[in-house]
């Protein structure tokens, strides 16, 4: 028999990754997607804010295509590191990468914060075709999604 889902509820959830290009703001982009403003939701990276007019500005082509797929625009993201959000207060922070782990654990010795870390494999290492490569981006997107559902429960359905 498998176990339930394990929800906890929270007011507020960060993710983090090296450059808040990839799969932050996916996974971020999914929980918006899923659960709307009833948990408020950001993404970061470790590097400092990046300058405007820096192509590193925006979210990676192939993260925009897979999630404009399933409908969710990234048009408007733009990158942000932990300082940027110093202020803000998060009920759990989840990396995705080591480094961003690291990070989180360092944040976490300053405020009462759930650190949790859900390895998600980097799609930008992929080499092959276009279509190769978005099957990897998929990939992490799909695995994103599920994980968001067994940890935070199923969106709730039409009427009810």
């Amino acid at each position: 028999m498998t176990e339930p889902p394990r929800v906890t509820p929270l007011g507020a959830v960060l993710f983090a990754c090296n450059l808040n290009r990839v799969r932050s703001p996916m996974a971020e982009g999914l929980m918006k997607r899923l659960f709307g403003s009833r948990i408020e939701v950001d993404s970061c990276g470790l590097g400092p804010r990046l300058a405007r007019g820096d192509d590193h500005g925006l979210p990676d082509p192939f993260v925009m295509a897979v999630m404009d797929e399933i409908g969710v625009d990234l048009a408007g993201h733009r990158p942000k590191s932990f300082e940027d959000l110093e202020d803000r207060s998060f009920d759990a922070v989840i990396s995705l990468t080591p480094e961003a782990h690291h990070r989180a654990g360092e944040l976490a010795r300053r405020r009462a914060v759930a650190i949790e870390y859900w390895p998600t494999l980097d799609p930008t290492l992929t080499m092959g075709s276009r279509s190769v490569v978005l099957d990897a981006y998929r990939e992490v997107r799909n695995a994103l999604e599920a994980r968001l559902r067994a940890r935070f429960g199923q969106e709730p359905s039409f009427g009810g």
